[in-house]
């Protein structure tokens, strides 16, 4: 019999280093034992991969302790940020299967914020500076030497007061002022050596108009929102590891001015998610749309969670690869065929099998009555019983691909060829015409393939059971056959790496990071079939609804389909082709 202890033993060794210190703060009373968690985007670009492993965490770590996680929009920079981005983060968070406990903006607490600014000058430790930006940063010394103080540093009280309200009056240009903690400019942390807090912005902010016209930074905003929300856990990349002592500095800063009956939130910061052959960063993936490299934010090939969805994937193929990869206190490049892997595993279990042939050619069964055809059922799902079947119609002509016929065939070529038999799926065995096996056009390539049938041998009857040597193939009948489009997509780029190679070369040729990106993108990922066969059934079939294409992979319709003119895109296929194609 099992001890209770070992298997609470065994079940918090499988925690993670981030759900251990939940477990730590519940077991000892911290916040009241409440969880409350945020997800916190800045809505200037649609979400990607990256955010999805964020999302996870806040929203499922809150899920399994009975808290709830918020959804704060980071929205302090109202030249970058706009409704369209706020709408389709919503979506998204919502397609990955999660949903909010309240939805809050950083543009909430712009008065909070205000009026902590202003606590902060009347205190002493926050002034006005009038230097440049460049002049700031000269003085700010390096992690060896100290930094310079600003002569603006110890400038009255009543004067930075008096600025400070004509930075938000509109008085003051951009770039003329900034609003700076007064913290120590001898400290080894760079970003305690009084950071700039406040800065004019004079664009008009999508929710607050011309309201405001000085507006926080991101470390002064980011705590103090945690704060006023009552969050207990923070996390963050690992970027912002040397922003944690600023954190909470401010957040304690905020603590002793308001006197809320809270501790406050831990900041604890994970790995990001990086894949192989993916560039990330809402700032490269803008610069991809605009420079019209990509189709849109949704485009197949972008990693955004929109472009998965339009690709095909599933919300739950991408919330198992988080949880397969996990979280660490290191970053690590990800393998793309990982992801891919925890694609096709997902949705073998829940696509439906229908029958497409992408480069097609023609069979005739010559002993089939002409004018005849028959309906026979295919099953939609082997994997689920409870999806049911379908009626496919068979005739004397059929599309198959033209890679399953070879007039002259070694040997071990187990598909069609003059002689050989093969089973079509879920109908009957036929056998190449060994005689005339096919017609040719003048270049040599083949047009029709000749063939006759086994009338006993149809799925389901007993002469089914005939063993043949050739393989099972798909196939469309053409009678009834909807021609049709299918997008077939490679990596983006061809670099493993490509967000190193991407600042080499910028380095080695001084250029922007569009003329690095425009010599290592992959013009070649995106091939287009025009000239498909599918039946009806996969025709009918709308964006959303998980389709495999037999013996060739997993597709959906695309937002461009239309039942007269089928679009699909192919979202991966039945084996891994990444490691080959990294051989190569």
């Amino acid at each position: 019999m099992t001890n209770p202890e070992e298997e609470k033993v065994t079940e918090k060794k499988s925690l993670n280093f981030i759900e251990a210190k939940v477990e730590e703060d519940l077991a000892n009373g911290k916040n009241g034992g409440r969880v409350q968690t945020r997800f916190p985007p800045e809505p200037n670009g649609y979400l990607h991969i990256g955010h999805a492993k964020a999302i996870c965490l806040d929203f499922g770590i809150a899920a399994k302790h009975g808290g709830v996680c918020n959804l704060r929009f980071d929205d302090t920079n109202p030249t970058k940020e706009n409704m369209e981005y706020v709408d389709a983060i919503k979506e998204d968070i919502q397609w990955l299967g999660y949903q909010w406990g309240n939805e809050y903006y950083a543009s909430d607490y712009f008065q909070q914020l205000w009026d902590f600014a202003i606590e902060l000058i009347k205190r002493g430790k926050a002034y006005i500076d009038e230097q440049s930006s460049e002049e700031i940063a000269a003085q700010k010394g390096t992690p060896t030497q100290p930094g310079i103080e600003s002569p603006y540093r110890n400038r009255p009280v009543e004067e930075s007061l008096d600025l400070f309200n004509k930075m938000n009056n509109g008085e003051i240009g951009e770039g003329k002022m900034v609003l700076r903690a007064k913290i120590d400019m001898a400290n080894p942390n760079m970003h305690f050596r009084d950071p700039i807090i406040y800065r004019v912005v004079d664009t008009p902010h999508h929710r607050t108009g011309t309201k405001w016209h000085a507006y926080p930074m991101y470390d002064f905003a980011h705590g103090q929102s945690d704060y006023l929300e009552g969050v207990t856990h923070s996390w963050c990349t690992l970027e912002f590891v040397e922003h944690r002592p600023l954190y909470d500095l401010f957040v304690g800063w905020m603590r002793e001015w308001r006197k809320m009956p809270y501790e406050g939130p831990r900041q604890t910061e994970f790995n990001k998610l990086n894949l192989s052959y993916t560039l990330m960063s809402k700032r490269n993936l803008l610069a991809l749309v605009s420079e019209g490299m990509v189709n849109g934010w949704d485009d197949p090939r972008m990693p955004t969670i929109c472009g998965f969805r339009r690709r095909g994937y599933s919300p739950e193929s991408i919330v198992k690869f988080i949880d397969k990869i996990g979280y660490t206190t290191y970053d690590a490049l990800n393998e793309m065929a990982l992801l891919e892997s925890a694609v096709r595993d997902d949705l073998n279990q829940r696509a439906i099998r229908v029958s497409a042939v992408l480069d097609p050619v023609r069979v005739v069964i010559t002993n089939y009555p002409e004018g005849q055809t028959e309906q026979l059922t295919a099953v939609n799902n082997p994997e689920n019983e409870a999806d049911g079947s379908h009626s496919i119609e068979f005739g004397r002509e059929i599309w198959i691909e033209r890679d399953d016929f070879m007039e002259e065939a070694e040997k071990k070529f187990m598909r069609l060829a003059p002689g050989k038999e093969v089973r079509l799926k879920n109908a009957y065995i036929i056998k190449c015409d060994e005689e005339h096996p096919c017609d040719k056009d003048s270049d040599g390539r083949v047009t029709t393939i000749y063939c006759t049938y086994d009338p006993e041998s149809r799925s389901g009857m007993p002469g089914a059971d005939r063993k043949i040597k050739g393989k099972t193939l798909h196939w469309v009948a053409c009678h009834n056959a909807v021609r049709c489009d299918v997008r077939l997509y490679d990596r983006l780029w061809k670099v493993e790496n490509p967000r190193d190679e991407m600042a080499a070369i910028r380095e080695a040729q001084q250029c922007d990071a569009v003329a690095a990106m425009k010599q290592i993108i992959n013009t070649d990922s995106l091939k287009v079939l025009t000239n498909c066969y599918a039946e009806p059934f996969a025709a009918a079939m709308k964006p959303g609804q998980y389709l495999q294409f037999q013996r060739i992979g997993y597709f959906m319709a695309d937002l461009d389909s239309t039942p007269s003119s089928p679009v699909f895109n192919k979202t991966v296929g039945l084996k891994d082709t990444w490691a080959k194609a990294n051989k190569q």
